[in-house]
């Protein structure tokens, strides 16, 4: 009776195995009918095989045992899916000359149809006992029926779980893929964007006619631009590859001239751009300058690649009480609200417009380096005002 199973059908049972009542319904319906064989089984077109087995009549099948489809009743009730039910063999007039009978030897008989949540049929829940027995009842066909229901249920669930934990490994393993590309592919791309900045810088120091020099000056800008997409890159893939963004913590005194080095980059990047500053330092502010720097020209830049084009970008910086806050704010369309809960995730660049360029990493960058001070970076969004506040505690 036994064999070698197919792949699928070993994963049928491995799937019925799973199911942690499969054995108290066993022994419940062998104690309620008094039957002593009682068995689910997976049926299909050539095959009947047995997923689970409670064997007291030693009728010596056992779970992944095989017996001939044809031999079975359960070979009919597969192509019409209705029950089985028969009391006594020898006193049915349907069943008392059947094939099956006579080559098993049983005389009472009950088979449920398994059907799946999705119409398929799967196989039976049966019962055999060579002395004949009382199943003809509503109690032991709805008995039957419950636990048919039940073990679809329990398929249906152990099924989506394991199509959920492939999915999921799926995306784990594109994820540690995509982050290790980036990461390789941000350390490669150092070394020439260093050669192309040396070139510019040397560019600039020789005496080059006015067309030579806006080229050379373009060359210079564009390496800045992409050193901070590389950084960018680094820094995400740093964070997810389990090293986080790194910090060199320390007091500063002149912290507005260094966010008046980021506002000088960016209008000399954008010099048709209005950008208005109120900006009030009084005593020094503990934090990594540098990222603080990088998590601010993430915001200043976004306000002008985003910001509507004749309307100033306002930058306000405070610190007191050993406290820092930072906002900027620029004039335009208001960001949908099912999109925020999204900007500070990485890859989300929401609606992008014709020339405006980048990886969807800069407010998540940003995002990270206002966690990994302790501070807060939110936005609110109106039709007046699109406004980011960072907010560094004491």
């Amino acid at each position: 009776m036994a064999s070698t199973l197919e792949p699928n059908f070993q994963a049928d049972l491995e799937a019925i195995n799973q199911i942690p009542v499969v054995n108290s319904i066993l022994e419940v319906i062998c104690r309620t009918t008094g039957m002593g064989f009682a068995a689910i089984a997976r049926v299909t077109e050539h095959k009947w095989i047995a997923c689970a087995v409670l064997d007291n009549i030693q009728f010596g099948l056992l779970p992944g045992g095989e017996l001939k489809l044809e031999t079975t009743i359960c070979h009919e009730i597969r192509q019409n899916q209705e029950a089985v039910v028969i009391d006594h063999v020898s006193e049915d007039e349907n069943f008392r000359h059947h094939h099956t009978p006579l080559m098993y030897g049983f005389q009472s008989y009950i088979s449920m149809p398994i059907i799946r949540k999705d119409g398929s049929f799967f196989g039976t829940l049966c019962a055999i006992d060579p002395n004949p027995a009382r199943l003809k009842t509503p109690e032991v066909i709805n008995m039957f029926k419950l636990y048919a229901d039940l073990i679809s249920f329990h398929l249906q669930a152990v099924e989506q779980l394991a199509f959920a934990e492939t999915k999921l490994l799926e995306e784990r393993r594109i994820a540690e893929l995509r982050e290790q590309f980036i990461a390789i592919l941000g350390h490669d791309l150092r070394n020439p964007l260093t050669a192309v900045s040396n070139v510019g810088q040397l560019m600039l120091r020789m005496p080059l006619d006015e067309r030579m020099k806006r080229l050379a000056t373009i060359l210079q800008d564009s390496s800045v631009r992409m050193k901070g997409l590389i950084d960018n890159l680094l820094d995400f893939a740093r964070g997810h590859l389990g090293d986080g963004i790194s910090l060199s913590l320390k007091h500063h005194n002149d912290f507005e001239n260094t966010l008046n080095h980021v506002i000088t980059e960016l209008q000399i990047a954008s010099p048709k751009r209005e950008i208005i500053t109120d900006i009030n330092i009084n005593g020094s502010v503990f934090c990594d300058d540098t990222r603080i720097a990088q998590l601010f020209s993430n915001l200043l830049g976004n306000a002008i690649t985003h910001g509507k084009k004749d309307a100033p970008v306002y930058v306000s910086a405070n610190a007191y009480d050993q406290k820092f806050e930072l906002s900027v704010s620029n004039a335009g369309e208001a960001i949908p609200e099912a999109a925020i809960k999204y900007l500070f995730q990485p890859f989300q660049r929401g609606q992008v417009k014709s020339g405006q360029q980048g990886l969807g990493l800069g407010l998540y960058i940003a995002a990270e380096i206002a966690r990994a001070h302790k501070g807060k970076l939110g936005v609110t969004s109106t039709a007046e005002a699109t406004v980011f506040t960072f907010q560094l505690p004491a």
